[in-house]
């Protein structure tokens, strides 16, 4: 029988919102967001809180997930990979006796996913995969309208195409990383260091439940999608 156990990965340090992943969004914590959908998942056995802050685990915990352990600090700074804090979960979990087959990451930043989202990532997840991702279709493109600049100001397309392109449509399509799930089995995390270092399958996201909060206007964006949806 498999088991699958979904991580919230939230630390304390928030700057560019303080206090951002326990400030309220529509009357709920917002990593009780991530949480709550967790919950709704029919593919998902545990839901797992890694955070290094007190407080946050608390109200983890009040919104039904479990905090077995506060991450260490060191995994916990504006400069800490989380792909070391997803390890740190992974060994923790292995060394209490805890086997399990997938590990999903529903970051606390993208509030609006849905549950058939998060099972369309799990179900991704096949003998051919070693990763799955979530994207949504870029509004801008490196082939188009996306460009480097050099220390004199001067400015060419981050990538060439093989003709000129005169329309936006014609470039080749391409897509934006979201933070709505991520999925990868126990032994790839331990065993490589970042999620290229594999066979890596996206899954589409619309941009309405595609949201990442990382400023206050990603946060205001939310609460506009949040009431919209509740209207």
């Amino acid at each position: 029988m498999s088991s699958n156990i979904a991580f919230v990965f939230a630390r304390g340090g928030s700057k560019g919102i303080p206090r951002k992943n326990i400030k309220q969004l529509g009357g709920r914590p917002l990593i009780g967001w991530s949480i709550q959908t967790a919950m709704q998942c029919p593919s998902i056995d545990r839901i797992i809180v890694s955070t290094d802050d007190e407080e946050i685990a608390e109200v983890a915990k009040n919104q039904g997930a479990e905090v077995p352990f506060l991450r260490p600090k060191e995994l916990a700074q504006d400069n800490s990979a989380e792909w070391y804090a997803w390890r740190h979960a992974v060994d923790y979990m292995l060394a209490q006796g805890c086997a399990f087959d997938k590990f999903i990451s529903l970051p606390a930043t993208s509030p609006l996913r849905s549950v058939e989202d998060v099972e369309n990532c799990i179900a991704a997840l096949d003998d051919n995969t070693d990763v799955v991702v979530t994207v949504k279709k870029a509004e801008r493109s490196p082939f188009f309208n996306m460009v480097t600049m050099d220390e004199q100001g001067f400015s060419q397309l981050a990538i060439t195409p093989d003709k000129p392109l005169v329309r936006r449509q014609d470039a080749p399509l391409v897509y934006d990383m979201t933070t709505v799930c991520y999925v990868t089995r126990p032994n790839f995390i331990l065993s490589n260091f970042g999620v290229f270092s594999g066979k890596v399958r996206s899954v589409i996201i619309p941009d309405a439940r595609a949201i990442d909060i990382d400023n206050p206007i990603d946060f205001k964006m939310a609460e506009l999608l949040v009431n919209e949806m509740r209207a």
